[in-house]
């Protein structure tokens, strides 16, 4: 089939991509042939963007980068040239996804928290495939939509928790949901992060914005502000209108073996157990401890997970899941599994590594027969699945992924509002505190909403 006979069949022409909500006029019937290369547009080149985008040049053609600092933008375009020659730059997103339209099959965004969702809907209406890193979204509802429309659209999406596509991690899940551990009852997780500021005032002067940087680019769905370093590059994840803190940072890489193996969906309560707090209604605590209970669900009875943040700034006999180690090292990181029989124990951020404590009482258990896939790696699963139009291909595609992501943005939501959640998953509300409901969504500057 000619490329131009194919894009007639794929795409029609739409309104105007600046206003998000009323975005898209392109509509995907069908994916690329496996013969054509994936023709990509990269949103945020630097920091995690910087291996994203060179994944995609390694996967397809780059036709497009976005990024709001000029200096990470030429260094990426220079780094691609030899073999993309034909990439256009951009400061915009909009502009960039309005301009290359039917010429792109799929993007990836690498962006701070905050922009992630405006960026990918915008995309995802036009019928882009979709690559993003985690946390998938800023708030729950971008979670909710995001999924809603990956699903609506037939997309095949990602998000960027690379640890899901590693053998120990599928492994890990495979031990887990054969029972090994008994009725499960209590998981831990905890986190060196923050590894950048948080628990800090506002600033109060106001530099010139740096020659470099394009202010109101970084802003997108943001409040207005005047430019601080301390807001951009990277310090942006410890303030509550462009991160998620330690929790969104992290969660969807140490919590998501269990989240895979135990269903962790719909959480009925969360709670702030202990706390810093949250400074000048703007940057979040330097540590947190968090628990979220669970239902039933399937064969599982209820659970609760108590999530740690701070690294060495937690206060030591608040570390509560010492207790369940049996003697083993507590690393900077990690997850423990209880259940009636024993504790599943990884010792790193991904779930890949793991042990069965105590070790004498599990050293003759053998592994269980693989049920799941095992991958070709986190991207070429996503590339995999565009060139065979199946959304299923990439295990942490947006049906997953975004509830994950519900999973553990509602832990931000406790923290911004102050008070336990009660949570109505259907619904989306906080059924006993209906001020969380402004954390739950967000208000969006002019030009960057994501409803339609």
């Amino acid at each position: 089939m000619d490329r131009r006979d194919f894009l007639k069949q794929t795409a029609i022409a739409g309104s105007s991509p600046f206003l998000l909500g009323g975005a898209p006029g392109y509509i995907r019937t069908m994916s690329p042939p496996p013969s054509e290369r994936v023709r990509f547009a990269c949103i945020g080149v630097g920091g995690k963007g910087d291996s994203d985008t060179r994944d995609a040049g390694e996967h397809g053609d780059v036709l497009g980068l976005c990024d709001v600092d000029d200096n990470t933008l030429n260094k990426m375009a220079g780094r691609l040239s030899e073999k993309h020659k034909n990439i256009k730059k951009y400061y915009d997103f909009r502009k960039m996804l309005e301009e290359l339209g039917d010429k792109i099959d799929a993007v990836t965004v690498s962006t701070p928290d905050h922009t992630h969702a405006p960026a990918s809907v915008m995309a995802m209406r036009m019928g882009k495939h979709c690559f993003c890193q985690k946390p998938l979204t800023w708030s729950i509802e971008e979670a909710r939509v995001m999924r809603t429309l990956a699903a609506e659209k037939h997309l095949v999406t990602q998000m960027g928790n690379q640890g899901t596509a590693h053998d120990g991690f599928r492994s890990g899940v495979e031990l887990l949901r054969s029972g090994v551990l008994g009725p499960i009852k209590e998981i831990h997780v905890w986190t060196n992060r923050p590894i950048w500021p948080q628990g800090m005032a506002r600033p109060k002067d106001t530099p010139g914005i740096p020659n470099n940087v394009r202010w109101y680019e970084f802003l997108g769905p943001a409040h207005d502000r005047p430019y601080h370093p301390d807001y951009q590059p990277f310090k942006w994840r410890g303030w509550l209108d462009f991160g998620t803190g330690a929790l969104g940072d992290m969660a969807c890489h140490t919590i998501n073996i269990a989240c895979m193996s135990f269903e962790l969906f719909d959480a009925e309560e969360v709670e702030v157990l202990d706390t810093s707090g949250i400074v000048d209604h703007a940057s979040y605590p330097t540590w947190s401890i968090i628990r979220t209970r669970f239902g039933a669900r399937g064969s599982r009875g209820p659970l609760s997970l108590t999530w740690y943040d701070g690294g060495d700034k937690l206060p030591e006999d608040k570390r509560a899941y010492w207790q369940h180690l049996h003697g083993a090292k507590a690393e900077g990181s990690g997850l423990l599994i209880v259940g009636e029989k024993g504790s599943f124990y990884s010792q790193n951020d991904y779930g890949a590594e793991h042990v069965l404590l105590p070790k004498d009482q599990f050293k003759d258990v053998k592994k269980p027969e693989p049920s799941l896939p095992r991958s070709p790696g986190h991207f070429t699963e996503w590339v995999e699945g565009i060139k065979e139009n199946n959304p299923n291909k990439p295990m942490s595609n947006f049906q997953y992924a975004g509830r994950l992501t519900e999973t553990v943005l509602l832990g931000v939501v406790a923290l911004k509002a102050g008070k336990p959640i009660q949570w109505d998953a259907e619904a989306m509300k906080a059924k006993n505190c209906p001020e969380a409901d402004q954390y739950i969504r967000r208000h969006y500057r002019r030009g960057y909403s994501i409803h339609a």
